[in-house]
């Protein structure tokens, strides 16, 4: 009989709980939670311990909400603030935890090529629309150049406004100059990016995840598997890509369990080894970063969004589990997959999503090219050079054409960065001053880098009239 009485008690205690564990108190816990970071900073006197163990607390409520809401994005969100709690408090712990974020990229990477291959596989051969193929690359192109130059203007206006670089002197140690001497020395290995573009052997393009060189393979082959007049060959590989791409979106699912421990050991290792100090000696340059990324959102992406009719609500739910992963792992890869299936669940065919998403990987970098416009003025504003109009638009040109092509490198923004310095007559050592916190900037240019690939996607569907049963 107690046991009769105890089950509907507990079941309506769960209820309870799932009543109240909503975004709303998510919100409210998590504003309590960054107060609990701030405060001890002016209340000295407290005791050691309470904020610490408070900030704990915090943590299992969200972590509490994450599991009673199901939403990966929650959990994602909630092992990011876990993360930096640890790397604060247990940063030899810390480090190493940096192992999980490796492995969960690892992973991801072995599923990048099959996934791209088979749904461009699919999507074009599967159609046989070529033209359609070409007028996609096309209006592609386009798009990217255009929002990227008004990405690397905005990055211009906004260092201009704060003038972040002046007067800032911060001393570099040991590791960083080590870490930037192995970077700078990629810009010895002279390669022609348009060259790059293509493949000469696709075994080693997969090695080395050349995703436009994929990209490229794909399409050829797709068109390829187009022009065979054998109807029986042709579905034969058609399924077998059907197939293929089904059981990576599977593999997808798979790896994503393990995405809220990479984001906490991504978070952990990073906190624990920039620390503190570093990013409060350039929280104007970090500042004027993010303040600039969220003008940029609101100026140039809205209006797009707006303008093509795409649904904004129905758009952020589709983006906000991919934006939120690329923001915590500082990794495009790692986002790459689940922005792909959750546009298709979106409603955009699979042709368009497989050819704009990986190619826009290396030539609509939105974040990373504001960032290397507005970082190059702040080195030149801590050398004490004043650059004149001109000067920056015709860094802003330089960099129009460097900021692509180079993606996939290790390093990348700042070896362009620093070739950016080198063409101003400065040392390009100088660029190493902002390596001590380029982890904090990346998870934020990567995360509009996501936004904006995901956004253009829909763009083109839209043109392209694959999107007109989805009403904005």
């Amino acid at each position: 009989m107690g046991i009769k009485v105890r089950i509907p008690y507990l079941y309506h205690m769960w209820n309870t709980i799932k009543g109240l564990a909503n975004i709303r108190a998510y919100l409210i816990i998590f504003g309590l939670l960054l107060a609990g970071f701030v405060v001890p900073a002016y209340l000295t006197s407290a005791p050691v311990g309470v904020f610490e163990s408070l900030r704990f607390l915090l943590i299992l409520l969200l972590f509490v909400i994450s599991f009673v809401r199901k939403k990966m994005s929650l959990w994602i969100f909630s092992a990011m603030v876990l993360g930096i709690e640890v790397g604060m408090d247990f940063p030899a712990f810390a480090l190493e935890m940096e192992r999980l974020a490796k492995i969960f990229l690892r992973l991801i990477k072995t599923l990048v090529a099959p996934l791209i291959f088979a749904t461009l596989v699919v999507g074009i051969a599967g159609h046989s629309n070529l033209k359609q193929v070409g007028r996609m690359g096309l209006k592609s192109i386009l798009y990217f150049e255009v929002v990227t130059t008004l990405a690397l203007f905005i990055g211009l206006m906004a260092i201009n406004i704060t003038q972040a670089g002046k007067g800032v002197s911060v001393e570099v140690n040991q590791k960083v100059k080590e870490k930037s001497t192995e970077l700078l020395a990629q810009r010895s290995e002279h390669k022609d990016h348009i060259v790059e573009i293509f493949p000469e052997n696709i075994a080693k393009s997969i090695a080395e995840n050349s995703v436009l060189q994929i990209v490229v393979f794909s399409v050829i082959f797709a068109i390829g598997l187009g022009m065979v007049k054998n109807e029986q060959h042709k579905l034969t590989m058609l399924r077998m890509n059907e197939s293929l791409a089904e059981v990576m979106f599977k593999f997808t699912e798979i790896v994503m369990y393990l995405a809220p421990l990479a984001v906490f050991g991504a978070l952990a290792s990073t906190v624990a080894k920039s620390g503190v100090d570093v990013l409060m000696s350039l929280m104007k340059l970090v500042g004027t970063l993010y303040a600039s990324l969220v003008v940029f959102i609101l100026a140039v992406l809205l209006p797009i969004a707006l303008l093509a009719k795409i649904p904004i609500r129905k758009f952020l739910n589709a983006v906000s589990e991919p934006v939120s992963l690329a923001f915590a792992t500082a990794s495009s890869e790692a986002a790459l997959p689940k922005a792909m299936e959750n546009l298709e669940r979106f409603g955009i065919p699979k042709h368009i999503v497989g050819f704009v998403i990986p190619t826009g990987y290396s030539f609509n970098l939105d974040g990373t090219t504001l960032y290397l416009s507005l970082a190059s003025v702040f080195i030149a504003q801590m050398s004490g050079i004043n650059l004149s109009i001109g000067e920056q638009i015709s860094i802003c040109l330089v960099l129009m054409l460097t900021s692509k092509g180079v993606a996939g490198v290790r390093g990348a923004s700042f070896v362009i960065l620093a070739g950016t310095v080198a063409s101003m007559g400065l040392d390009p050592e100088k660029a190493s001053v902002i390596l001590g916190i380029d982890a904090v900037m990346d998870m934020a240019r990567t995360s509009v880098n996501v936004l904006g690939n995901c956004l253009a996607t829909a763009v083109i569907a839209r043109s392209e009239g694959e999107l007109d049963h989805i009403n904005a």
